[in-house]
Formats: structure tokens, C-alpha cells, sequence
């Protein structure tokens, strides 16, 4: 299959806001705020400094998005580019669509001497990590820790119990 991907646009808006909401759904079982999801990839798409994405756009429409924001490393005195928002509609897995999203942006952060390229993927979601390990990715050496203000999860929610019953 041949796909070409593109910057997205503010055109993309609705297109962006949709896959990011069934990711969130498929891969954590959590139902965004549509208002809020909408106001955070419209303040994406407005503002390059926040982060870009990328449309894998096919023959008959948009078949994936990939999403990329930024993270300095004083360590390394570089920037790190994260995957963000890594989305390809049912129809169009193992098409090579997600290949080609993740080759574009390792080429762009090759040509712009970024330090390293990371994601994070959801603990049990065994087929992303799969796919990633197969784009040549490797596991970090880090775990992930968390305070989130917007979506409650039952860990936090524990964690927070927790806390005022001390």
C-alpha cells in the first residue's frame, strides 16, 4: 500500500481529533473530553512550538497520524522528539502505514540532529510494543510516574486514597 505523509493542517482538525479519541479509547479504555481534546490539537496545529503532526494520507483518505512534541536533555544538550498521539485506523494496520509515519520522522530528526526519539505505550498494549520493536525501537530503562490533573485512573485514584488516609 502507498501512503504519503503530509504536515498536518488545520484542515486535519476533526480528522485528529477523532483518531486521538479512538486511541485514547482502544488503548486505555478512557473517554476524553471532546472540548478539551479539540482546544489541545487546535493549540498544536496553531502553534509549531508545541509539536506537529503527520498524516499518512492513502487513496481513499487519511489512514494514520503521528504526532511529535519536544523534550530538551541538558544530559545530552539536544532535543528529544516524542512520539505522540500514534494512530492508524483498523483498516489500513499492518499496511505498512505506521512504517512509513515512523520513517518520515526518523528522516526529518536525522536531518535536524535531534538526540534520540521516544513514546511510551500503555503497559499491556503488547501489539504496539511489538510494532515499535520492530521499527527498531528499544525499551527505555526508565518507568514512567505520573501526577495527571485531567484523567483520573484507577492507580491514581489509589495513590491519592492513599495519601489522605494517612
Amino acid at each position: 500500500m502507498t501512503v504519503k505523509i503530509r504536515p498536518a493542517t488545520l484542515s486535519d482538525l476533526e480528522t485528529i481529533v477523532e483518531f486521538n479519541a479512538r486511541l485514547a479509547q482502544e488503548t486505555e479504555g478512557v473517554d476524553l473530553d471532546m472540548d478539551r481534546l479539540r482546544a489541545g490539537v487546535a493549540a498544536m496545529l496553531h502553534d509549531p512550538s508545541l509539536g506537529l503532526y503527520f498524516i499518512a494520507e492513502s487513496a481513499s483518505g487519511p489512514a494514520g497520524q503521528l504526532g511529535l512534541t519536544y523534550e530538551w536533555s541538558d544530559w545530552r544538550n539536544g532535543v528529544f522528539w516524542w512520539l505522540q498521539s500514534v494512530y492508524v485506523r483498523p483498516e489500513f494496520r499492518r499496511q505498512g502505514v505506521l512504517r512509513a509515519l515512523f520513517g518520515h520522522v526518523l528522516e526529518m530528526a536525522k536531518d535536524h540532529g535531534v538526540c534520540g526519539i521516544r513514546l511510551y505505550v500503555e503497559n499491556e498494549n503488547r501489539t504496539a510494543q511489538e510494532a515499535y520493536r520492530q521499527l527498531g525501537m528499544a525499551r527505555a530503562v526508565f518507568h514512567m510516574y505520573e501526577v495527571d490533573f485531567v484523567i483520573a485512573r484507577e492507580h491514581q485514584v489509589s495513590a491519592r486514597r492513599l495519601e489522605t488516609e494517612k
